[in-house]
């Protein structure tokens, strides 16, 4: 059988291809075996997302940055998602702490432009 990070990879590869339902069988076995695994439920954070499970993806997110609270990563993923969903003071606040954590983090200092031109955020 194939180590974890073959088996993330591979996840991960269906994910790029559109194959969430490959890439989610692969990482709930990772997880049944690895709850732990911070970056495994990252991306079936990220899968859930693309699934439309908004819920279960924050859900998966949150418990990911618990695992791992110095991932700028996937506070900005659960930080994106936050933002797709129109949860824009959840999306602040987190975007914010990940340049507190990575103040070069692109994707963090792109989105911040986003709200100092929105009222009220």
């Amino acid at each position: 059988m194939a180590d974890t990070r073959e088996r993330l990879l591979q996840a991960i590869q269906f994910k790029v291809e559109g194959d969430y339902d490959a890439a989610s069988g692969i990482l709930s076995e990772i997880l049944t075996a690895e709850p732990e695994n911070a970056e495994v439920r990252r991306q079936f954070g990220l899968i859930l997302g693309f699934q439309g499970l908004f819920d279960e993806s924050i859900e998966e997110l949150e418990k990911a940055f618990v695992l791992d609270p110095d991932n700028a990563e996937i506070l900005c993923d659960l930080a994106m998602t936050h933002a797709m969903l129109g949860m824009y003071e959840e999306a602040k606040a987190e975007f914010e702490r990940v340049l507190e954590m990575d103040p070069e983090n692109d994707v963090a200092l792109t989105q911040m432009v986003y709200f100092k031109d929105m009222a009220g955020v």
